[in-house]
């Protein structure tokens, strides 16, 4: 008797993983951007291995080296090989974009469930959350890292700041319909706490449109983190950030004009396979496309 549960078990578990296999690769766009950032990931991940030189070493000998079987990617103004700090870069792109999107599902999830939920705190919430989205995303951004002094810490917490409202709309909006949903009746009429409802019952239903807008977070920080680093608040220099690359590399554009071509393309590469994902899972939890992806 044991032995045939075991086994309709394990049958009930391989069936949902083919069935959520067959979804995937159904999706032209969530197979493709899932692969791509795959890809991008395991780059970041595998740096120190796959790196051929160290991205800090300057030769000088080796200056604005076109692309050659030593440099694949050819070298910087300092002799540095590009590649490896391309390489570099995308690992201190991901690491900032895990930590922000970390902070916006954290905070601009919990702002928001609470705004939607207590019809108290809806009001001081939304309208501190207003006062934030009155400046564009990117320029609070600036201004933020700009006070708080350049650093890798620091533009952290600047693309937090000014992408956890918008995160933070979508919870509360999210929240509010379902927090009016007969199940959720039933469970505060059922003697729940409000702390069980909204963590159990409506947070787990919303978390569909919450990690389609953090896969969109991730793509913005990618582009803003470039961005910060081009106008000089981002990471300082040495460190290999993609942007900062094409700002060192922008004044020899005419004569090297791949140290601005490589780190560019890998930020574009980046962003298209999140996009591609985004609308891939967007489509997959969405209840008026799902039935097509089976």
């Amino acid at each position: 008797m044991v032995s045939e549960l075991t086994r309709t078990s394990h049958h009930r578990v391989l069936r949902g993983i083919q069935s959520l296999l067959r979804r995937f690769f159904g999706h032209k766009s969530l197979a493709i951007g899932g692969l791509m950032f795959l890809c991008v990931v395991l780059v970041g991940l595998l740096a120190p291995l796959i790196s051929p030189y160290d991205p800090l070493v300057s030769d000088y000998h080796a200056r604005l080296e076109s692309p050659d079987f030593n440099h694949w990617l050819g070298t910087d103004h300092f002799g540095r090989d590009l590649l490896s700090r391309v390489i570099y870069g995308t690992r201190l792109s991901l690491v900032i974009g895990i930590l922000v999107v970390l902070m916006n599902g954290l905070a601009g999830t919990a702002i928001g469930a609470a705004a939607g939920y207590s019809r108290l705190l809806d009001g001081p919430l939304m309208r501190l959350m207003d006062a934030f989205m009155a400046f564009p995303a990117i320029l609070l951004a600036i201004v933020i890292s700009a006070v708080l002094g350049a650093s890798t810490t620091n533009t952290v917490i600047a693309l937090s700041v000014a992408t956890i409202p918008y995160t933070a709309r979508i919870a509360r909006a999210a929240v509010l319909v379902i927090s009016e949903q007969d199940y959720v009746e039933a469970a505060r009429a059922l003697g729940a706490s409000n702390l069980r409802i909204v963590l159990v019952h409506i947070l787990v239903n919303a978390a569909a449109p919450l990690i389609v807008r953090l896969t969109y977070v991730f793509a913005i920080v990618i582009l803003s983190e470039a961005a910060l680093s081009y106008v000089g608040a981002g990471p300082p220099p040495p460190t290999p950030s993609l942007g900062g690359i094409i700002t060192q590399g922008r004044q020899f554009m005419t004569v090297a004009p791949w140290v601005m071509l490589f780190p560019g393309l890998m930020i574009v590469i980046a962003v298209l396979a999140l996009n591609l994902l985004g609308d891939g899972l967007r489509d997959l939890v969405d209840p008026r496309t799902r039935g097509l992806l089976r």
